[in-house]
């Protein structure tokens, strides 16, 4: 079990506040639109259509609640290495001898990506497999993306994760 007796690992939950959700509605809704060369597509960057679909998405489906209420059902931390405050999920198998694993996502990325393999490396037995290929999961949010963060300093980058410094 992970030991949150000290200040150093803290229980973490996700808690939006409506007002900054409200707010994030009014801005999409109040974006104004570039123009875009005829048939330009994404040679110049983003593709306008793709870009207005995308954010109507945001706007008018995605569903913040559902989202925040299915990671606060997983175990959070935060703690702070090398400077930085790291979010992190800790999932332990229901097997004893799991073996410890880190799933790390890159740039930009989240934690969200490794949602659907928490159940199948952590309880592989309720999944159809073998008990024996059981991990235990830390799951960390790199500095500067999702919960943790943000960076105080430069040299925060691909080849730096905490404790090996910056290069």
């Amino acid at each position: 079990m992970l030991d949150v007796s000290n200040e150093q690992i803290r229980p973490f939950h996700i808690d939006i506040p409506q007002a900054q959700l409200d707010d994030l509605h009014t801005r999409l809704d109040l974006t104004r639109w570039p123009d875009e060369l005829p048939g330009a597509g994404w040679a110049y960057g983003t593709s306008l259509p793709y870009l207005r679909d995308l954010t109507g998405y945001w706007r008018n489906v995605y569903d913040w609640r559902e989202q925040e209420a299915a990671l606060n059902e997983l175990p959070q931390f935060v703690t702070e290495i090398d400077g930085a405050r790291v979010h992190f999920l800790h999932i332990r198998s229901p097997e004893p001898d799991a073996v410890p694993l880190i799933l790390t996502h890159g740039w930009p990325g989240s934690i969200v990506e490794f949602l659907g393999l928490i159940g199948p490396l952590s309880d592989p037995r309720a999944h159809g497999g073998d008990p024996a290929d059981a991990f235990h999961l830390v799951i960390p949010s790199v500095p500067g993306f999702g919960f943790s963060g943000p960076t105080r300093e430069k040299g925060w980058h691909v080849n730096r994760w905490p404790g090996r410094g910056p290069s």
